[in-house]
C-alpha cells in the first residue's frame, strides 16, 4: 500500500476552526492488524469532532490508567520513541489507555488471560473478564496533536497490535462507534476517513513491509502541518 502525504485541506474540513483556546489532552489509539485486515469503527452521526467518520478505536487518557496493573513491556525501539518528551509512567498509561478504550469501544481484549480482579473504575469490566494488558503486546508506531483552534484537541499517541494478542474476538458496539468491522487494507483507504487516519494507514500499512521504519510525528507549527521523523 503506498501511503499518501498527510491533506492538511481535508484536515480542516474534518475539524473546521473554531475559535476555540485549549491544550491538547493526551489521548491513545490501537491500530489492531489480523489476517490482511484493519479493526476500524465508524464514529456515530452526534458527536462533534469527526461525526460519521471511520477511525481506530481509542480516546483520552484517564485517572485509572496511571494506576492499572499490566504485565510485559515494550520493546526497546518503541520505549525509546515513546520517552521523547514522554516521562515512564505516562507512556505506561497512554498504551493502557489504547488498550482499555477498545475494549470499552468494541468488546475486544488484547492481554494475556489472568485471574478476575475486582477493581475500581474503567477497569472493572476487563479485569473481570479475567484479563490483563500485555504492553508488549504493543508497538508505537506515530504520534499527532491536532492543530489549534479545533473543537477538540488531542495529542494522540498510536500503538499498533496484532490479533494473535487477541484474548477475545467477538465484537461488542458501544454508543461511540455505530459499526465496527475487520476492514481489507485495499479497501480501508476509500473509507470515509479523517486525514490523520488516512495517512497513519499508509504509515502502517509501510510499516508492515518495513518494522523499522521511522515513526512519524504530525504537528502544526508556524502556520502548517509538519510531519518529523522519530527513529
Amino acid at each position: 500500500m503506498n501511503a499518501a502525504p498527510f491533506d492538511p485541506r481535508q484536515d480542516l474540513a474534518d475539524a473546521p476552526v473554531t475559535g476555540a483556546r485549549m491544550r491538547p489532552k493526551d489521548a491513545a489509539t490501537l491500530i489492531v492488524v489480523r489476517d490482511g485486515k484493519v479493526l476500524m469503527g465508524r464514529r456515530a452521526q452526534g458527536h462533534v469532532f469527526m461525526a460519521a467518520k471511520w477511525v481506530f478505536p481509542g480516546g483520552r487518557i484517564e485517572r485509572g490508567d496511571y494506576r492499572a496493573a499490566s504485565t510485559g513491556d515494550f520493546d526497546a525501539r518503541s520505549a525509546a520513541r515513546l520517552g521523547l518528551g514522554c516521562p515512564p509512567h505516562r507512556a505506561r498509561a497512554l498504551a493502557l489507555a489504547a488498550v482499555r478504550e477498545t475494549f470499552e469501544e468494541t468488546g475486544l481484549i488484547i492481554g494475556k488471560p489472568a485471574p478476575p480482579a475486582s477493581v475500581a473504575g474503567g477497569w472493572r469490566a476487563y479485569r473481570a473478564a479475567g484479563a490483563i494488558p500485555d504492553l508488549s503486546a504493543l508497538t508505537y508506531v506515530a504520534r499527532a496533536i491536532t492543530p489549534p483552534g479545533r473543537a477538540r484537541r488531542f495529542d494522540a499517541r498510536f500503538f499498533m497490535a496484532d490479533g494473535s494478542a487477541l484474548l477475545s474476538r467477538d465484537i461488542d458496539g458501544s454508543d461511540e462507534l455505530d459499526e465496527i468491522a475487520w476492514i481489507p487494507w485495499e479497501e480501508a483507504e476509500n473509507l470515509d476517513l479523517p486525514a490523520i487516519t488516512r495517512f497513519i494507514i499508509g504509515e502502517v500499512g509501510k510499516r508492515l513491509d518495513d518494522p523499522n521504519r521511522p515513526a512519524p510525528f504530525v504537528r502544526f507549527m508556524r502556520g502548517r502541518h509538519q510531519i518529523e521523523a522519530m527513529n
